[in-house]
């Protein structure tokens, strides 16, 4: 605590020595009435301070310098002990195994905090304190999406991490606040990684038996045989290919596509218009996997004259037809 040496403040503290009880009294009521209540006596106290040391007709030691200095030390003391709280609230908030996606809880008392303290401290002349407790509040709510991993969801975890880890890029993008910048291009990243391993894992179904087949012709390339011997392997014979690739006739494929959006569209969340983007990767990875099919057979395969039963041209309008109709 600020020491009272001058002797006028020294009187104004006997006179006045209810004061600091009571204003502690304030701050205690303001904590128990609001979770939060300490932001709005940390701003004001910040700011009447910041006006008086600005101030020529008041002195560093003033007696109400001193009282409101260590109002402030005691409203920093209760705002860091909330910032605390809310962390462990927001890194031991456990996770439903029946969860069936969306936002976490976690992530919403988050954006609660920080749509909250945003207003608080509008006009604040220092927010330095804010600064800090936004970072460990997003170091939090990360490494609660993180647990998600070894949790035994009922659903794709890298669904559920993608659609929160984009909940949050698309909540920063609104929020625009600089010292979250790089939390914001981490969320941008993480959701990327997260989307990307679940296109793949869903996208292998509807051409599960062609997936299966060419890696075994890529492993078999791997291991050291010759492409234009592998033909002659039974497992990937000519034959063998014809067999795989009658199991997957253009509307049979349509047909397929149509029940995968289904199914993630059932299961995805709705909010930040999230079930586009998905797609539009789905549509991207599908292309690529044709395409790879396509390479392996004219490599593999030459002059057999196999090819798949649908072209680039039906893929595309496969996948036109079903965003149209949704």
């Amino acid at each position: 605590f600020l020491r009272l040496e001058e002797p006028t403040t020294q009187l104004l503290s006997e006179i006045f020595s209810c004061l600091e009880p009571e204003l502690r009294g304030f701050l205690d009521v303001c904590n128990k009435v609001h979770p939060f209540g300490c932001l709005q006596v940390l701003v004001t106290l910040n700011d009447s301070i910041f006006e008086m040391w600005g101030s020529s007709s008041a002195l560093p030691s003033s007696f109400l310098n001193t009282v409101l200095g260590n109002m402030l030390l005691l409203a920093k003391s209760s705002f860091n002990k909330c910032i605390g709280t809310l962390c462990k609230e927001i890194e031991e908030a456990k996770t439903l195994s029946k969860m069936r996606g969306g936002i976490l809880p976690s992530v919403s008392r988050f954006e609660e905090f920080v749509n909250f303290s945003e207003e608080v401290f509008k006009t604040a002349r220092r927010r330095g304190e804010l600064d800090k407790a936004h970072l460990r509040l997003a170091g939090s709510v990360f490494s609660s999406i993180n647990s998600l991993s070894s949790a035994n969801l009922k659903v794709n975890t890298d669904m559920v991490m993608m659609e929160n880890f984009h909940h949050i890029h698309c909540f920063l993008c609104q929020k625009k606040i600089h010292c979250l910048e790089d939390k914001k291009r981490e969320a941008k990243q993480r959701y990327s990684e997260h989307m990307e391993k679940y296109v793949i894992k869903y996208l292998g179904q509807p051409l599960e038996k062609l997936n299966h087949f060419f890696e075994g012709v890529k492993a078999r390339v791997a291991q050291g045989v010759k492409e234009e011997e592998v033909s002659f392997q039974l497992a990937y014979s000519k034959q063998e290919l014809r067999k795989v690739i009658e199991k997957y006739p253009g509307k049979e494929v349509k047909r397929a596509l149509e029940t995968l959006y289904r199914k993630i569209h059932k299961y995805l969340s709705p909010e930040k218009n999230l079930l586009p983007v998905v797609w539009h990767a789905m549509e991207q990875e599908f292309i690529r996997q044709y395409q790879e099919f396509e390479d392996l057979i004219q490599r593999c395969y030459a002059g057999s004259g196999i090819a798949m039963d649908f072209t680039m041209e039906d893929l595309l309008s496969y996948f036109n037809s079903i965003t149209l109709s949704n």
